[in-house]
Parts: structure tokens; sequence; C-alpha cells
């Protein structure tokens, strides 16, 4: 199975930039969106339900604003729309399919680079996401958790990380929940777990060269649970094709 994350910083943008025409020849079984940016009311057809695919959303409140969804190939038994928390509710920040096998949820971390405020409604969201995953790794199922977790994790993970840790994304509190989230194999990284290479980025802001020069923040994971890495087979983050600031997270399991 292959599972891709991408946060698309709008769907119909990525759309009208050929994500819709790409997906299908990666072989994706599953692909996890965030910031959709559109409910479905704003959709066109081909690209609120694409052929082929089982097509679920979940958009914030605000129009234009954050949400996520997942096609998938294979039509989920069970999903869910959000965490039953109305103020993350309202943003669209999580949303969860069963398969037979497994669950795969598309999750949209808050940003808190816009001020201090929404640094406190970030902190606030991860404190109750610590709550959501340790309930969901105590059920024993197996899950994979994709999204845009707005953290780099160390400094492998980011260019500039030295001049970064008194900004919203590098902070040592956010970077300590991702150490105790993934502390004795509670949750795996599982892009890390397959690769260790230098300069594997996600993000690139659209100022100066970013992109061009790889200066770049590596802010979006698929997390699994402890059962999962021995089936883990292949990962990379893909950079050929631009579809949004963020580039597709594509992880292989053998299931």
């Amino acid at each position: 199975m292959r599972i891709l994350s991408l946060n698309v910083n709008g769907l119909r943008s990525a759309a009208a930039k050929g994500f819709f025409t790409w997906l299908p020849r990666q072989r994706v079984d599953v692909a996890c969106l965030q910031e959709i940016r559109a409910d479905l009311e704003q959709l066109e057809p081909k690209i609120a339900r694409p052929r082929g695919w089982h097509c679920h959303h979940h958009p914030a409140e605000k129009k234009g604003y954050s949400g996520v969804a997942i096609y998938s190939r294979q039509a989920p038994l069970r999903v869910r729309h959000g965490l039953g928390v109305p103020e993350l509710d309202r943003e669209g920040r999580w949303l969860e399919v069963d398969f037979e096998r497994l669950t795969v949820v598309s999750l949209y971390v808050p940003s808190g680079s816009s001020g201090e405020e929404r640094q406190r409604f970030k902190l606030a969201a991860l404190a109750e996401l610590t709550r959501q995953l340790d309930r969901r790794l105590a059920s024993g199922r197996q899950y994979v958790v994709c999204g845009d977790f707005n953290i780099a994790h160390t400094p492998m993970d980011i260019e500039n990380w030295r001049s970064n840790q008194k900004n919203s994304g590098f902070l040592p509190e956010e970077r300590a929940w991702l150490d105790e989230l993934l502390a004795e194999g509670r949750w795996v990284d599982a892009f890390r777990r397959l690769n260790r290479n230098p300069r594997e980025y996600s993000w690139w802001s659209n100022r100066g060269n970013a992109w061009a020069n790889n200066v770049g923040w590596r802010i979006d994971y698929q997390l699994v649970t402890p059962g999962l890495a021995p089936r883990l087979t292949a990962a990379r983050i893909h950079r050929d094709h631009r579809f949004s600031d963020h580039a597709p997270v594509l992880i292989d399991y053998a299931l």
C-alpha cells in the first residue's frame, strides 16, 4: 500500500497545477490532503470526486481556510469527521477513515506563526492531540497519521535551525512534544525510519529562492503505530512536480 500526504495550499489551486493528473501515475492507494481551503459546494465534481476514488472532506466552517480530505482507491469501512473538539473541528483539522487492516488520518496542525494568540491555540491543540493519539495507541489498532504538523523535529529537519529556534515551528516546546510522541517507540516517524539523508524537506517559504536553494523545513509526516514499523518499505519526498509550497510525502507499506 502506498500512502501520500500533501498540504495542497488550496485544493483548486493544486488541481489547476495538475495534481489529479499526476496522482494516478504514482500508484497511490490513499491520499491525505491538508489545507484544502474549500467546501464541496466550491469544488467541481472532477476535483471533489474524481473517477476511481472514494473521497471524503472535512472543510473548515470559514470559507477558504484550512480543511482536510482523504481520497482512497478502496472504500473505507468507517469515516469520522473531526475529534469531537469544537475548537479544532470548526477549522477542519482531523479526518479519520477505517480500512480492514488499519486506520488512516489526515491531520492539519495549526500554525502559530501569525502571532501569540495562534501560538497559544497551537500549543493547546498539541495537548489535545496527545490525549487523542494516546487513546488510539491504546486501542491496539494500527494507525497511519498523515499530515502537516507545522513542526520541524530536529536540526536535521530544517536548513537554518540556529536562526529559527525562537520561531513557531521550531520552538523547544514544540519539538519536545514530538520527542515525547516518538519516545520509546510510542509512535514512529515513518520517513525517518527509512531515510536518514540530510536536507530532506517538505516545505519551503515563498520568499527569496528557498525552493531553488532547498532552504526548507520537514514539517509533513506520516506517524505510524509501532506494529507498522516492520511494514515500511520505501519513503520519499517528491520534488519533481510542485503543486503547492509543500511537497508530497510518499510511504510504501507491505500490507
